[in-house]
C-alpha cells in the first residue's frame, strides 16, 4: 500500500522498519522535530527520522498539523492509510479523513485499558498480568476509536519499562503489518467503555519512593519508571536511583536498610521488605548490588537523610 507513516520514537521506529521489510510503499514520513541531546546538548534526529533517511524516505518535521499547508501537504500524498505510532503530535479530524482507507495507530495497551500518554508505565504500575497491542482505527478522541486487531503480551514478574518496551515494540510492527494485509477482512469492535482507565502521563515528582508503601507496590514502581523518570530517593541528603528491585517478606521501618550484600539491598516498607539488585549513586554509574555495596557498611546507606 502507499502509506504515510507518523511516529518518533523507537517504538514507532521498529514499526517503520517492519513496514519497510514488507515492501509497502513509505511515500511520506512523518516525525518531531530534532531535539538537543547529549551534554552538548547538539540536535540528534528522532529514532524514525533516521531510518526514514537511511532508506531515502521523504521526511517531514511539522509542528502542527492543525494549519491548511500541512494539510495540503498530506493531501498531495494521495496515501490509502496513514499509521501512527507514538507520534506527539493531535491528528485533527481533516488529517484523519485525509487518507482514503483511515489512520490506523498502534497502541501499546488492550483498550480501552490505558488509553493515553504512558500505557507501558501505568499497566506495570498497576500491578496488571497482561498486556499487549491493539491496532485502532482513529478518530478524534483520545484513542477511542474502534479495535481492528488485539494483541496480547503477558507481563513477567521481573518486567521492567525497558523490557516491555522491548517486548511490544516487536508485537506492535508484527501487528501492524499483519494488519494492512488484512484490512479487508478485519471487523471493527467498538471499545467497552465501562473498561477505561487512563495513563496519564508521567512525572519525576511521582518517582520519588515512598517506602510506606507495601513493598510489591514499591518494587513495581522501581520497575516501572526504568529507564525514565527513574525510581528515586535520597542517600546521604544526595538523590539515589533505583532500578531493580524485587518484593520479600519480612518486616522492618520504611525506609531503614536492614541489611546489605552481593544479593541486594533490603529496605523496610509499609508492609513486606524490598531488595534492591540495581542501584545509582549520584554522580555514580548504575551498579549491580554486589559492586554498589564493596566499601559501604549500613552505616552509609541510611535513606531519606
Amino acid at each position: 500500500m502507499k502509506l504515510i507513516f507518523a511516529g518518533t520514537p523507537e517504538f514507532a521506529a521498529r514499526a517503520l522498519d517492519a513496514l519497510i521489510k514488507a515492501g509497502h510503499d513509505i511515500a511520506l514520513v512523518l516525525t518531531q522535530p530534532d531535539r538537543p541531546a547529549g551534554r552538548g546538548m547538539k540536535l540528534k534526529p528522532s529514532p524514525v527520522k533516521a531510518l526514514a533517511l537511511e532508506h531515502g524516505l521523504r521526511v517531514e518535521q511539522p509542528t502542527t498539523l492543525r494549519n491548511a499547508d500541512a494539510q495540503a501537504m498530506l493531501a498531495e500524498v494521495g496515501a490509502e492509510v496513514m499509521v501512527v505510532a507514538a507520534y506527539g503530535l493531535i491528528l485533527p479530524q481533516a488529517v484523519l479523513d485525509t487518507p482514503r482507507r483511515g489512520c490506523l495507530n498502534i497502541h501499546a495497551s488492550l483498550l480501552p485499558r490505558w488509553r493515553g500518554a504512558a500505557p507501558i508505565q501505568r499497566a506495570l504500575l498497576a500491578g496488571d498480568r497482561e498486556t499487549g497491542i491493539t491496532i485502532m482505527q482513529m478518530d478524534a478522541g483520545l484513542d477511542t476509536g474502534d479495535m481492528l486487531s488485539v494483541h496480547p503480551l503477558a507481563i513477567a514478574d521481573d518486567e521492567t519499562a525497558a523490557s516491555l518496551h522491548e517486548g511490544l515494540a516487536a508485537l506492535g510492527a508484527q501487528a501492524i503489518v499483519d494488519a494492512l494485509a488484512r484490512l479487508d477482512a478485519l471487523e471493527a469492535q467498538k471499545q467497552d467503555e465501562a473498561g477505561v482507565t487512563y495513563a496519564h502521563k508521567l512525572s519525576k515528582e511521582e518517582a520519588r519512593v515512598d517506602w510506606t508503601q507495601d513493598a510489591d507496590t514499591v518494587a513495581r514502581a522501581i520497575r516501572a519508571y526504568n529507564p525514565a523518570p527513574g525510581a528515586h530517593t535520597l542517600l546521604n541528603g544526595e538523590t539515589l536511583k533505583l532500578w531493580m528491585a524485587h518484593a520479600l517478606p519480612g518486616d522492618a521501618e520504611p525506609g531503614v536498610v536492614v541489611s546489605a550484600s552481593a544479593d541486594g539491598v533490603l529496605v523496610g516498607c509499609g508492609q513486606g521488605l524490598v531488595c534492591l539488585t540495581e542501584l545509582q549513586a549520584a554522580g555514580g554509574k548504575r551498579l549491580a548490588a554486589r559492586d554498589f555495596v564493596a566499601g559501604r557498611t549500613l552505616q552509609d546507606l541510611r535513606l531519606g537523610a
